[in-house]
């Protein structure tokens, strides 16, 4: 499988700026089709980036980024959309590290050979679902891809923690966001959290990398962005708690930061601080994001198509079969009434790049899970995704 055929072909970046913003004349033309969240942008939350991507026959590139919805700088749940970052720093730190013999398929493992952990956090020493029976980074980050698996992301963020996972994207130029949390996963409250597992790197017997447990204080307030304190109440237990519920200490991306994450890794030459990665990691990361469950040989996953494609296939049958010319590079994320995707996507013929969140929680009441991901949220990425695949074969 060959995705990524168009990328090989860049050459160096020009960024233009269009006059028309077909995003917004696109929304308007299906005003009547695609549903509440036209008319209420801001009650839905809602937040698209839209980037066009062309080739010239020069071997350069022009993007041109589109903008609509709600305003920015509003506090939204990213949920599920932090594992993307935290898989490239992971094969990232790899690369900083520059032990001999240490790579993304190294045997990795949790709260072994070292002071044990402390609660709630677990040891792991094997993972049936590789073909080896061990975890590894490599491992892992097709976990996350494939299915958005909690503890593949929830190890790796035990590894590098919020001080290295925020100063990595950072340094990459992706400001104003906090990942500091691990995620699906009861138990763990703000200061648990902090405190992260003992690791080793094996081969064999033979210890390449290891690293004791630490208890890593990293917060970011967010001064910048507003709305951290939300809805009306929220559930805890059997208890309904009527007080706005606090993100404060949740982590945080931005739809740019998304955007920009993405892009570095499908389009590395356009921006100029790309992340530390080698080809062989790039093509880790792209298989992984390309692929469908069912063409995954390690790990195996009987989910549909469309699991984890929001765009263009979310509001589709369980039993859709996505063309197999069509990839789409994503990930996904939905809790707390929250669905984001952040995809690139091409059919050999187009390509581009979509990012977009939308709120589902009608009654304004958090962790009661009663949202409206399959009424709501799921006909906008699908109906929406469909539009501008739609233009986008139009404008070719």
């Amino acid at each position: 499988m060959t995705p990524l055929l168009l990328i090989a072909v860049v050459g160096s970046m020009q960024t233009t700026k269009a006059q028309a913003d077909p995003l917004a004349t696109l929304i308007e033309r299906h005003r009547e089709d695609f549903g509440p969240w036209v008319e209420y942008p801001d009650s839905f939350e809602v937040q698209v980036l839209y980037t066009q991507i062309d080739r010239q026959t020069d071997g350069t590139v022009q993007l041109r980024t589109y903008r609509w919805g709600a305003d920015s700088t509003r506090y939204f749940y990213p949920a599920s959309t932090v594992k993307m970052p935290v898989a490239v720093l992971a094969l990232q730190k790899l690369n900083g590290l520059g032990v001999l013999g240490l790579d993304s398929q190294t045997p990795l493992l949790h709260g072994i050979g070292l002071a044990p952990a402390s609660a709630p956090q677990t040891s792991v020493r094997s993972d049936t679902s590789a073909e080896s029976g061990l975890p590894s980074v490599g491992h892992y980050v097709r976990k996350i891809f494939l299915a958005s698996d909690n503890d593949a992301y929830n190890r790796l963020f035990e590894w590098l923690g919020p001080t290295y996972i925020n100063a990595s994207l950072r340094a990459a130029g992706i400001n104003g966001g906090r990942i500091q949390h691990r995620v699906g996963v009861d138990g763990f409250e703000n200061i648990s959290h902090a405190y992260l597992n003992p690791v080793q790197f094996a081969d064999g017997y033979e210890t390449l990398y290891q690293i004791g447990e630490r208890h890593d204080k990293y917060y970011d307030s967010l001064p910048g962005i507003g709305g951290q304190q939300r809805g009306i109440g929220y559930t805890e237990g059997d208890s309904l708690i009527r007080k706005p519920f606090d993100f404060s200490h949740k982590n945080y991306l931005s739809v740019r930061n998304l955007h920009d994450i993405l892009l570095r890794i499908v389009l590395p030459e356009a921006v100029d601080t790309p992340f530390n990665l080698t080809g062989a990691d790039y093509a880790l990361l792209r298989s992984a994001m390309a692929e469908r469950p069912r063409e995954s040989a390690s790990p195996r996953y009987a989910q549909p198509d469309n699991y984890v494609k929001f765009w263009i296939y979310g509001d589709e049958p369980e039993g859709t079969r996505i063309p197999d010319n069509v990839r789409i590079l994503n990930k996904v994320g939905w809790a707390y009434g929250y669905l984001t995707d952040a995809a690139y996507i091409t059919d050999g013929e187009v390509e581009f790049i979509l990012v977009g969140t939308i709120h589902t929680n009608a009654n304004r009441i958090f962790n009661d899970g009663v949202y409206e991901y399959e009424e709501v949220g799921m006909p906008f990425f699908g109906r929406l995704g469909r539009a501008v695949m739609e233009y986008e074969r139009g404008r070719r």
